[in-house]
C-alpha cells in the first residue's frame, strides 16, 4: 500500500484542496512547513519551501525508499521527481528535463544538487570506472560553477547570478556517459572574490580593500568555512581536469579584476592620468602584457577613419572609468564562459556511435533564476522576468499538453480549460520591430547621442496602446513612477516597474577593441584563448555584434525549444522569509511568490477536468477494503469492473470517469470520503490480520515442533538400530575367538540404551563365563564355585587367598597323626560347623548351626586367623594350620569361599 502522509501534515497534493483559493493554498503550505514537510505536490510538480536548516531526508535509506517507486508511492520529495524523470528516460527512452525555478534564496541551487546526487546514487550499479569518472566530474562541476557564478547578495549568501542548464547523457543501460552545460546571463557583478590569495598575486586577504568585493552585500571576514570551500573548489578543478597552469591563470585573471577595480583616474590639464603605477605593473605582470600597452588601452581608444587612417582618442575621466569597468566585467564573463567550455570538453560524450552503443537519452536539469521584483529594477531584472514569462508560457502549455494527451490516451472527452495565456506579454518583449528588445536594439544602432530617455520615449510611442505596458508619461496620475525614467510591465506574476537608466549601456555592452587586442596579444595561452576576436586589426570592417538583449533572447528561445521537445518535470522553490529563519513563513512574501510562480494557475489547470486519476490496479489495492465485493479479492473479470463496484457502492458514479487504464475522479471530496472510510477500516483489518497472522505463526510453530519431535524420534530409532548393528558387527564371531570376545571393546551406547547396555553386558559376561566353565568336570564345580565366591568377597581386600592352588576341601587325611599336636579340626557341613578333636577320634567338641552364623572376619594380611560371628555373640576364633607339605598355603580363602558359596546358594 502507498506510504502516504496523514492529514495532520496537511494535504500532500495541492490538487486535493477543497477550494482553489490563495487562502487555502497558503494555509496548507504553512501547516506543512511548520510540520517540517517542505515538499508538496501539484500533480507531478513539486513545490519546495527553503527550510533554512539541514534536514535528514537525503541519506542512502531515503534514496532507496524512492528508487524505482511511482510518484505517489511515497511522500512528496525531490527524489520522487528525479526518479520519475529517470524512469521515463530509461523505460520509455524519452528525453526528460527537470525545471527548477524560484527567486533568489528559495533553494534552487540546493535542489539541483540533491537531484544530481540522487541520479548519481541510483546509476552505475556495477561500479564501472569510466561511468564513475563521468559522475564525479558532473558532481564536481557544480562546485566550480557555484564558486565562479554565485555571489553574496543582500538577499542570499550564495546567490546564483547565472542560469544553468545541464544535459546529462545516458546510455541504453541508464548509466551517465557525459553531459553539456549552458549558462544564461551571468550578471556582471564582481563580489565574493577568494580571500586565500597569494603574495605573488599582490593581493591582501581583506576583501574590503577592493572596490569590486566591497559592493552590494556587507563584507564579512574570511572564515574557516571559506577556507574549506576554497579547498573544495581547487580539488574539484583538479578532478575535472584543469592543469596547474590553467588554475594559475584563473588566479591571475581574478587578481587582475580586483586590481582593475582599484584603479583611479584624475585629470591633469587636458589629459587623463592614472593614479598608482604599482597597480598598473601588477596588472601588466598578471596578464603577461607590457605596462605601456595596458596604460594605453586604459587611457586611449584607437579609432579607424573611413579612409583607413588610425587615430588615438583620449578618454575623459568618466570614459576611462567606464572602459575600466567594462574591461573587468568582460574579463570575468569570458573567464566564466571559458570554465564552462572546459568542463563541457571533459564531460561531452565522446566516440558515440548509435549503431554500437544504442539510443542516447538525456535528462536536462535547469536551475534558473526566478521572477524578480526589487525596489529598483534594471536591465538584468527585465531579462530575468522575460525569461520567466517564456518559461511560464512553456510550463502552462506543457501541462495542458500533458493533460490533453492523457485524456486522449484514456479515451476521456477533453474539455476546454480557461487559463491566462501570457503570449501577449512575451510578444510585448520579443516581437520583431515592435517589442521592447527591438526598440532597445534600434536605439543602440542609431547614430548620434541616443539616451535612455530617448529610448523610453520611443517605447511609449510604439507600445502606448499595449494593455500590459505603461509609463508615467502614459499615466501621469500614477506617482509611483518617475517621469522620463520608469516604465511598467504587467507580468503574469504582477506589475514590475523598471528604471530605464543604464538600459542602453548594458544592452550595447561596449568593450573597446583595444582591450580585446591587448588580451589576445598576451603571452598567457589561457588568456589568449579567451579573446579570439582580438586578432582582427583595427582597420578590419566587422559585422556589428548582437546586443546583450538579443543574445539573451536568442539563448532563451533556444532553451525553450530544447525543453519543449522533452518530457518536463518541475520544481517550484519558495523563499519563506527574508531573515533566513527555519520557523517563520511570511504570508505576504509567500503569496507573492505563489502568484508569480503561477502555482494557483497550475492547480486550476490540473484539476479543471478531473482532480485525481489513478490506475485501476492501484486504486483497487488502496480502496478494495471499502467494498464487500472486492475484499479481500474480487472475482470479476477485470480490475475496472471491481473499481466500478467500489464507486457504485459509495454512490460516486456521477463524479468519476473511466479511462482505458485509469479512474478519473472529478472532485477531491470523493477521494477524501474514500480515505476516511479506509482510515476507519484499517484498525479493524489490522486486528483481523494480526489475529490471523498470530494463528498462522502458532500453527507454524506447532508444525515445527512436531517436525522436530518426529525427526528426534526417527534419529533416536536410527541411533538405537545403529548401536545394535555395531554390537552385532563386533561380537558376530566371538564364538570362534580364543577369549570368546573378552578383548572386544564395547561401543558407547546412546542415552536411551544405557540401562539396556548394562543388561546386555551382564548377559554377555554370563555367557562368556558359561563358555569357560562348561568344559569343567562336575567334580571340580564345587571348587570353582567356592573360588568365585571367595573372589567376590576378598578381591582387593587380601593379597593372597589361595586362588592359585587346588582346594582339597578335606585335609584330615593328610594330618600327621604321629606328631604331638593340640590342633583341632574344623568340619563344615551344609547345616553345622563342628570343632573336632582329631586325637580323640574326631570327637565333636563344639557344634554351631550355620543358621546362627551372621558374619565372618579375616585380616588383610597373610595370617590364617578367622573369626566366626554368631547371632548369640558366641564367636569362634580359628587359626587355620598351613599344610605340612606346603607350609605357604593360604586356607583362609578356601574357608571364606566355601561358606560364601553355601550362603549364596
Amino acid at each position: 500500500m502507498a506510504e502516504l502522509e496523514g492529514l495532520e501534515f496537511g494535504k500532500s497534493d495541492f490538487v486535493l484542496l477543497d477550494e482553489v483559493t490563495m487562502e487555502q493554498f497558503m494555509e496548507n503550505l504553512k501547516l506543512r512547513f511548520e510540520k517540517g514537510r517542505i515538499y508538496t505536490f501539484i500533480g507531478e510538480v513539486v513545490v519546495s519551501v527553503n527550510p533554512y536548516r539541514q534536514l535528514d531526508i537525503y541519506g542512502k535509506e531515503v534514496i532507496e525508499d524512492y528508487r524505482g517507486r511511482e510518484l505517489y508511492e511515497n511522500p512528496p520529495h525531490l527524489f520522487a521527481v528525479a526518479d520519475a524523470a529517470y524512469k521515463a528516460m530509461k523505460r520509455r527512452a524519452k528525453d526528460t528535463c527537470i525545471v527548477i525555478s524560484g527567486e533568489s534564496g528559495a533553494g534552487k541551487t540546493e535542489a539541483s544538487k540533491y537531484i544530481m546526487q540522487y541520479i548519481a546514487a541510483i546509476t552505475n550499479p556495477n561500479q564501472r570506472a569510466e561511468v564513475e569518472s563521468v559522475k564525479n566530474v558532473l558532481l564536481k562541476s557544480n562546485c566550480v560553477l557555484e564558486a565562479f557564478g554565485n555571489a553574496k547578495t543582500n538577499r542570499n549568501d550564495n546567490s546564483s547570478r547565472f542560469g544553468k542548464y545541464m544535459d546529462i547523457n545516458f546510455n541504453f543501460n541508464g548509466d551517465p556517459t557525459g553531459g553539456h552545460i549552458n549558462n544564461y546571463l551571468l550578471e556582471k557583478v564582481l563580489r565574493g572574490g577568494s580571500d586565500d590569495l597569494l603574495k605573488s598575486l599582490y593581493l591582501q586577504r581583506d576583501p574590503a580593500g577592493y572596490t569590486y568585493t566591497s559592493q552590494g552585500a556587507s563584507v564579512t571576514l574570511a572564515s574557516n568555512n571559506d577556507s574549506l570551500c576554497h579547498k573544495a573548489v581547487m580539488a574539484a578543478l583538479k578532478v575535472i581536469g584543469f592543469t596547474a597552469e590553467e588554475i594559475s591563470s584563473i588566479y591571475k585573471i581574478l587578481s587582475t579584476i580586483l586590481h582593475l577595480g582599484n584603479l583611479q583616474f584624475t585629470t591633469d590639464g587636458e589629459h587623463v592620468v592614472l593614479v598608482g603605477e604599482d597597480t598598473l605593473k601588477h596588472i601588466s605582470e598578471l596578464t603577461s602584457t607590457e605596462s605601456e600597452n595596458v596604460l594605453k588601452a586604459l587611457l586611449y581608444r584607437t579609432v579607424a577613419t573611413g579612409g583607413g587612417e588610425v587615430i588615438e582618442k583620449g578618454h575623459n575621466e568618466q570614459e576611462a572609468t567606464y572602459g575600466r569597468d567594462a574591461f573587468a566585467k568582460a574579463l570575468y564573463e569570458r573567464l566564466f564562459a571559458w570554465i564552462v567550455g572546459r568542463i563541457n570538453a571533459v564531460i561531452e560524450v565522446k566516440d558515440y556511435n548509435p549503431a554500437l552503443h544504442g539510443k542516447n537519452t538525456v535528462i536536462g536539469v535547469l536551475d534558473i533564476y526566478g521572477f524578480e521584483i526589487f525596489d529598483n529594477n534594471s536591465f538584468e531584472q527585465f531579462c530575468i522576468n522575460y525569461c520567466n514569462e517564456k518559461l511560464q508560457q512553456l510550463f502552462i502549455e506543457l501541462i495542458l499538453r500533458q493533460e490533453q494527451d492523457e485524456y486522449q490516451r484514456e479515451g476521456i472527452t477533453w474539455q476546454h480549460i480557461e487559463y491566462f495565456n501570457n503570449q501577449i506579454i512575451v510578444d510585448l518583449v520579443e516581437q520583431p520591430h515592435k517589442g521592447i528588445i527591438s526598440v532597445l536594439d534600434e536605439a543602440c544602432l542609431t547614430a548620434g547621442k541616443v539616451t535612455d530617455t530617448v529610448c523610453l520615449d520611443s517605447m511609449n510611442k510604439k507600445l502606448g496602446q499595449h494593455p500590459h505596458y505603461t509609463s508615467r508619461k502614459l499615466c501621469p496620475a500614477d506617482k509611483t513612477m518617475e517621469f522620463n525614467r520608469d516604465f511598467r510591465i504587467r507580468h503574469y506574476a504582477g506589475d514590475v516597474t523598471y528604471s530605464v537608466e543604464g538600459f542602453l549601456d548594458k544592452n550595447k555592452d561596449p568593450l573597446f577593441q583595444d582591450f580585446k587586442r591587448l588580451m589576445y596579444n598576451s603571452s598567457d595561452p589561457v588568456l589568449k584563448e579567451m579573446w579570439p576576436d582580438g586578432k582582427m586589426s583595427i582597420t578590419e570592417v566587422t559585422k556589428r555584434p548582437l546586443t546583450a538583449a538579443t543574445l539573451f533572447k536568442n539563448s532563451i528561445i533556444a532553451l525553450v525549444d530544447k525543453l519543449a521537445c522533452k518530457e518536463p518535470y518541475y520544481v517550484r522553490c519558495i523563499k519563506p522569509n527574508e531573515v533566513k529563519s527555519p520557523l517563520l513563513l511570511d504570508d505576504g512574501r509567500c503569496q507573492h511568490q505563489v502568484a508569480y510562480l503561477g502555482l494557483l494557475e497550475n492547480v486550476r489547470v490540473r484539476r479543471a477536468g478531473f482532480a485525481y486519476r489513478q490506475p485501476y490496479a492501484r486504486f483497487l489495492q488502496r480502496y478494495k477494503m471499502t467494498c464487500e465485493y472486492t475484499w479481500p479479492n474480487h472475482l470479476m473479470s477485470t480490475d475496472q469492473e471491481a473499481v466500478e463496484a467500489i464507486v457504485n457502492q459509495h454512490g460516486f458514479e456521477d463524479d468519476v470517469a473511466y479511462g482505458h487504464t485509469k479512474l478519473f475522479v472529478r472532485t477531491p471530496r470523493t477521494l477524501f470520503t474514500l480515505e476516511q472510510e479506509r482510515a476507519a477500516l484499517i484498525p479493524i483489518l489490522v486486528l483481523f490480520l494480526q489475529k490471523v497472522w498470530r494463528g498462522a505463526l502458532a500453527r507454524m510453530r506447532c508444525r515445527k515442533i512436531r517436525a522436530i519431535y518426529t525427526i528426534m524420534a526417527h534419529y533416536k530409532c536410527y541411533k538405537v538400530k545403529a548401536h545394535f548393528w555395531e554390537v552385532d558387527r563386533r561380537f558376530a564371531n566371538v564364538r570362534n575367538m580364543a577369549d570368546y570376545g573378552k578383548s572386544v571393546e564395547w561401543p558407547t551406547p546412546p542415552a536411551a540404551l544405557v540401562q539396556f547396555h548394562r543388561i546386555t553386558q551382564h548377559l554377555y559376561r554370563r555367557w562368556w563365563a558359561r563358555q569357560l566353565i562348561k568344559n569343567i568336570p562336575p567334580s571340580d564345580m564345587a571348587e570353582v564355585r567356592a573360588k568365585v565366591a571367595a573372589l567376590s568377597a576378598l578381591s582387593g581386600e587380601r593379597v593372597d587367598w589361595g586362588y592359585s592352588r587346588a582346594w582339597e576341601r578335606d585335609y584330615l587325611a593328610n594330618l600327621n597323626w604321629f606328631n604331638n599336636t593340640k590342633d583341632r579340626a574344623l568340619l563344615i557341613t551344609d547345616k553345622h560347623i563342628y570343632r573336632l578333636e582329631p586325637k580323640k577320634h574326631f570327637k565333636v567338641q563344639k557344634r554351631i548351626s550355620l543358621d546362627s552364623v551372621v558374619g565372618l572376619s579375616v585380616t588383610s594380611g597373610s595370617d590364617q586367623m578367622v573369626a566366626l560371628h554368631t547371632a548369640s555373640q558366641d564367636d569362634v576364633l580359628v587359626h587355620l594350620q598351613r599344610g605340612q607339605l606346603n607350609p605357604n598355603q593360604d586356607r583362609v580363602g578356601e574357608l571364606v569361599g566355601a561358606l560364601t558359596d553355601h550362603f549364596t546358594r
